[in-house]
């Protein structure tokens, strides 16, 4: 991995981002989504990028059998004293056994492997342990999040932050070249066809693309709504629309590994 990005994790822990503001958004609607696309508990469920066990200790408490893979020693260390089984590793190889699986989450890898070859071996890694029939999901930032970053938090004042708007719209690749802490780390960022187009040349069927937060993820103090079940459905309701997917900060592709 990146030194950079383990810089980046080391002194802004996973666990705090889904605990506040647009985090608390991504975070019940990632659990809602997982809810209704996983198998029931207590089915083997490998998370793989799972940083400090936000997801993996959540399902655990609702009966599945989960291992946490991660590559930053600080996150394996937080994930095993919240009482996750969790291992240090590389989402482009994992250990585990082909098929041990019921579902896999590639909830981070994603973020950080700016070369295609590498997504694509994570992802193969993903299909190769998930059994026949089982699912994969995995998380990816949008392409457009910076875009939206630079009118929420009023950063298009800063002709730096416009320059890295501008390298992510042409490229997918998000660079931090001064290591501001504001402006996140090195990452690739994701438009909704490429993402499903990366899957199914991983060997993945069914491929669906979800919109996590939706355009209320750019709506300050939206978070407060999602408590209400009435919200939640309202969102789910456009989650795959085409014309509003891309909107979203965060993109949830779901899919199965073929059964023969």
């Amino acid at each position: 991995m990146d030194p950079d990005i383990l810089t980046y994790y080391d002194r802004r822990p996973e666990t705090d981002r889904l605990a506040s503001g647009p985090g608390v958004i991504e975070r019940v609607r990632t659990q809602h989504i997982l809810r209704r696309v996983l198998p029931p508990p207590p089915a083997r469920v490998l998370d793989v990028g799972g940083a400090t066990g936000v997801y993996a200790t959540w399902l655990a408490g609702l009966g599945y059998s989960v291992r946490l893979v991660d590559p930053v020693p600080r996150h394996v260390e937080a994930a095993r004293e919240s009482g996750v089984d969790a291992v240090p590793g590389d989402a482009r190889a994992l250990v585990e056994p082909d098929a041990s699986y019921d579902a896999v989450l590639v909830m981070g890898p994603l973020y950080h492997l700016t070369a295609p070859e590498e997504r694509l071996a994570a992802l193969r890694e993903a299909a190769r342990v998930v059994r026949p029939g089982g699912v994969v999901a995995a998380a990816a930032i949008s392409r457009f999040a910076s875009l939206h970053s630079a009118f929420l938090e009023g950063a298009y004042t800063d002709p730096e932050f416009l320059d890295i708007v501008a390298a992510d719209l042409a490229t997918g690749v998000h660079r931090n070249p001064n290591e501001r802490p504001r402006y996140f780390t090195t990452a690739y960022f994701h438009a909704p066809d490429e993402l499903a187009d990366e899957l199914r040349a991983a060997g993945l069927d069914g491929v669906r693309v979800i919109a996590v937060e939706g355009v209320a993820g750019w709506v300050p103090g939206a978070e407060a709504a999602f408590t209400d079940e009435r919200v939640l459905a309202l969102v789910a309701r456009v989650e795959e629309e085409p014309a509003l997917v891309g909107a979203s900060a965060h993109l949830l592709a779901v899919a199965t590994r073929p059964a023969n």
